[in-house]
């Protein structure tokens, strides 16, 4: 399956100072990514606030691109440059072609061909044109089966890495690298077990959804209490799809498969087991 990740956008970051401004800026080791490695990570604001989530890639030793969201895209930028004013790095939107693929081998050439779990791909600058065969909405759905976080512009600065469960996926967030922007509540977080929040995979299956209506992100979800029902957690993204709504909710990192959520006066969600473990 081939699609166009029309969602997703490419920023280059180059210079002597590349690696170091980076390692300074994200929550993942940077020096220890290798040439043709890439890992999620974030972008944090001095209080551990997620401006940004990128898949960073080490294209040479001075060299990287970011992969980041659309509508991320220009603060993401301006929050780089912002920092980078004393550093011989510099920043810039690539217009180029990114394409995923699930779940089949693929033998098309490109620039760039970066893994993504056991079953998908992505690729920069395919060397011939891609015929897409699924929409950009079916890479979402990937993402949120396997627990990886869409951060949108609504929960920017919003929520510290570990709330979204970075420290659980990939080489996202390193403990032992030293300062970056934030580092100091997300140990915080880690050491001192002050997060009690967690992303949590849901999904429900109803005739009274169109496929063109979603909760809103931001919104709140409802948990079920002996007293009643309980507006709690935060809508972090959904995707309506052939016929079954998936979303991501950051709630209580104590949260099990007994505990019922429902959206605000509707149906109850099912809960989808994460495919890692949330236990540090």
């Amino acid at each position: 399956m081939k699609i166009n990740l029309t969602q997703y956008r490419l920023i280059r970051a180059q210079g002597e100072d590349a690696e170091k401004f980076l390692q300074g800026q994200l929550t993942a080791d940077v020096i220890e990514l290798a040439v043709g490695e890439s890992t999620l990570t974030a972008h944090c604001d001095p209080k551990g606030k997620m401006s940004s989530i990128f898949r960073l890639f080490r294209v040479t030793e001075s060299e990287f691109y970011l992969i980041i969201r659309q509508e991320l895209l220009t603060s993401a930028l301006d929050q780089l440059k912002k920092y980078a004013v004393f550093s011989k790095v510099t920043f810039e939107f690539v217009d180029c072609e990114l394409v995923g693929v699930l779940d089949e081998e693929c033998q098309i050439s490109a620039e760039f061909s970066l893994t993504i779990a056991e079953n998908r791909r992505i690729l920069i600058n395919p060397n011939e044109k891609i015929q897409a065969d699924a929409q950009a909405e079916s890479w979402d759905l990937a993402d949120i089966q396997q627990g990886y976080p869409i951060l949108g512009a609504k929960a920017q600065n919003e929520f510290i890495p570990q709330a979204l469960n970075l420290q659980c996926i990939e080489r996202a967030i390193s403990f032992s690298k030293g300062c970056y922007i934030g580092q100091e509540t997300v140990a915080r977080a880690k050491y001192r077990g002050a997060n009690k929040r967690a992303m949590q995979t849901f999904y429900l299956k109803s005739t009274a959804l169109s496929e063109t209506v979603l909760p809103e992100i931001g919104g709140e979800l409802e948990m079920q209490l002996e007293s009643g029902w309980r507006r709690t957690g935060t809508i972090l993204s959904a995707v309506n799809f052939a016929g079954v709504l998936w979303l991501q909710a950051i709630v209580s990192n104590q949260t099990d498969a007994e505990t019922l959520y429902r959206l605000p006066e509707g149906e109850i969600l099912t809960l989808y087991p994460l495919p890692y473990s949330l236990a540090e």
